[in-house]
């Protein structure tokens, strides 16, 4: 089968993974989420472009992984989370976003575009990923595994079957879409 071919060839995956992330930098540039602008209207609670696109993308990465995983073209390889790693992620995250105003995706996206506020963010962004896999070996690792969750998927969680799941969320981004062009956003 040309799947599992694909399974295994290491220079195809790359290329098929290079491939989807210069689509996906795209479509955050024709979606405008890599301006400033756009996202501190979003921060602001002015401008619901991110919201919208982020909710797109979601839907459809959503219905593709559990279409794929459904026709056994792929499977899920889950971690098990933590309250721990999550809220430390989550302040982290928050904090390189709030200095520089842009998350890892719109400021890839945005240095494609040419801006150079979003080039020294990354510049950043790699320097920190590099410290922190210097000293991750090193790290007290106690706190980041404290609070583990009950389960690896939602569907596990909530114990419902995955394609009820799918549905009932894609229901919800669709009301949420709704409400914000109810609202005149």
């Amino acid at each position: 089968m040309a799947f599992e071919k694909l399974r295994s060839n290491e220079r195809a995956q790359v290329v098929l993974g290079l491939m989807t992330g210069i689509v996906f930098g795209f479509l955050l540039q024709k979606g405008r989420v890599t301006e400033y602008g756009v996202i501190l209207g979003q921060l602001l609670l002015t401008d619901f472009t991110v919201v919208k696109v982020m909710l797109t993308a979601v839907l459809v990465g959503m219905i593709g992984v559990y279409a794929m995983k459904s026709a056994g073209l792929a499977r899920l390889h889950c971690r098990m989370g933590s309250v721990g790693a999550t809220v430390i992620g989550g302040f982290i995250f928050g904090a390189g976003f709030a200095v520089l105003g842009y998350c890892p995706g719109t400021a890839a996206g945005a240095v494609g575009s040419g801006a150079l506020d979003a080039l020294v963010g990354m510049i950043g962004m790699v320097a920190g990923a590099g410290i922190f896999a210097r000293l991750y070996p090193r790290l007290d690792r106690s706190l980041l595994k404290r609070g583990t969750f009950p389960a690896e998927t939602v569907p596990e969680l909530i114990r419902l079957p995955p394609g009820i799941v799918v549905v009932a969320v894609a229901i919800l981004i669709l009301v949420v879409f709704a409400l914000l062009a109810a609202l005149g956003f």
